[in-house]
């Protein structure tokens, strides 16, 4: 009995080390992808969607007020592809796009 009393606590104690030992790990960095940032200009007195038009997908960037001036980041595209800024009024009335462009880290756009 007492052997197997023993027994029965090396087991416990080889588990509980192996448990409580050092792991093996795999340490990565996660992607960077610097961000274009677009500075827009709306001259118009209602705000406009802004978009980035690549390859006939749609990405809504950020609405800007009317007569106002920001500075939009653009995420998720990278830099040097080609695309088209488009921005559209509210009302949906009015639509302007860009000449297609190599998306650059800045980029000044003014509508009208």
């Amino acid at each position: 009995m007492m052997r197997f009393s023993a027994l029965l606590v090396l087991l416990m104690l080889t588990a509980t080390v192996q448990a409580c030992g050092p792991r093996q790990a795999q340490v990565r960095t996660a992607p960077t992808t610097a961000d274009a940032t677009l500075h827009f200009t709306n001259s118009l007195p209602q705000a406009v969607n802004v978009y980035v038009m690549q390859g006939g997908t749609e990405t809504f960037v950020r609405q800007v007020a009317g007569n106002t001036t920001e500075n939009l980041p653009v995420r998720g595209i990278a830099l040097g592809t080609q695309v088209v800024l488009r921005a559209v009024t509210i009302d949906g009335q009015r639509q302007f796009d860009s000449d297609p462009m190599s998306l650059s880290s800045t980029y000044t756009w003014k509508v009208p």
